[in-house]
């Protein structure tokens, strides 16, 4: 219950900052190769979760699909933003999934799956959509939909410095100026 009240305090902030109203529409090429965004940024799933068990990292992951409109927006306009990528790369382990494949085969808690099958496992609905696990490889919440740089960074520092844990909303931690410690005064 507490994940799907974060969840939707989010995507309702996101979406009201964001505009989530277009989603990824079908118009590019099916078995299209992956988005050609900061290579070296992502990893594959497997090698990706192997990583932040061994660094004890947070995870992101950005399931993404070859039609997908808005994902192709979000490589272009977010990921390669330098802020974007200098706090994914010091602060999170990050992994990319082609949310229709098949044939690929992940690992996730002992257990087999593919791609398709992660997505329906932590409810991936829409594309882009940005799946945040915590240092046990636990998943956090999944946010639906493109993100500006503008947005995205800051809701990076709120899942790093995991203020969800304080029961503190996305919208509270960006009225407070980035700051989640209540314990201090403003």
């Amino acid at each position: 219950m507490r994940g799907r009240r974060l969840t939707l305090a989010i995507v309702l902030l996101v979406c009201i900052a964001a505009g989530c109203g277009e989603r990824g529409t079908p118009g590019g090429k099916p078995g299209a190769k992956a988005p050609a965004v900061s290579e070296g940024m992502w990893l594959p799933f497997n090698e990706g979760m192997a990583l932040a068990a061994k660094e004890k990292k947070q995870v992101v992951i950005d399931f993404y699909t070859s039609w997908c409109r808005w994902c192709k927006v979000m490589d272009k306009e977010t990921f390669q933003n330098r802020d974007v990528q200098k706090y994914l790369a010091e602060n999170f382990v990050t992994i990319r999934v082609n949310a229709e494949s098949r044939h690929e085969r992940i690992e996730y808690h002992g257990e087999g799956l593919t791609p398709v099958d992660l997505a329906r496992r932590f409810g991936v609905r829409a594309f882009p959509s940005l799946a945040y696990l915590d240092t046990e490889g636990e998943l956090v919440t999944v946010i639906p939909g493109f993100m500006p740089a503008e947005t995205f960074l800051p809701l990076l520092r709120y899942m790093h410095r995991e203020c969800y844990r304080q029961r503190m909303t996305f919208e509270e931690f960006l009225k407070r100026k980035g700051e989640c410690d209540t314990t201090k005064v403003l």
